[in-house]
């Protein structure tokens, strides 16, 4: 497998070449089922979600956070994604596609106006003081 400069911009179709090349180079495309990739990338779910297990609700950027964290944590961010674009190589998606469709269905269904006054109305429930004592239902 060639190396790539680190300057040049990552994108999805780099990142199915590079590991349809990988699998390939190893002889794992026998190995590479739908179902096997998929049960492949819930086992790195789950090791992305046992590096958050025990710390509760962190702040963006995770200041606090030792530089070999950070390291790990990218590592496993990584695996997530590198299963999922492999899965969605071998099942015929084009995830980038697949994903903006997806931002374009959620704009429809969460328009932003409806939402920024549910979150206004969510943030005043929470806060009995800020919405003069009337009472809500919560829907």
């Amino acid at each position: 497998m060639t190396g790539i400069a680190e300057e040049a911009p990552v994108t999805l179709d780099m990142l199915k070449q590079l590991m349809a090349e990988f699998a390939k180079e190893r002889d794992w495309d026998r190995f590479h089922s739908p179902r096997n990739l998929l049960l492949a990338l819930v086992g790195e779910v789950g090791e992305l979600s046992e590096i958050f297990q025990w710390k509760g609700e962190v702040p963006k950027g995770l200041p606090n956070w030792k530089e070999e964290e950070k390291v790990h944590l990218g590592e496993e961010l990584s695996d997530v994604l590198l299963y999922l674009v492999r899965l969605s190589d071998i099942c015929g998606v084009d995830l980038g596609k697949a994903a903006l469709r997806k931002v374009q269905l959620n704009a429809i269904k969460y328009p932003a106006k409806v939402c920024k006054e549910l979150s206004i109305s969510s943030t005043q429930d929470e806060n009995p003081s800020t919405n003069n004592g009337t009472a809500t239902d919560g829907d």
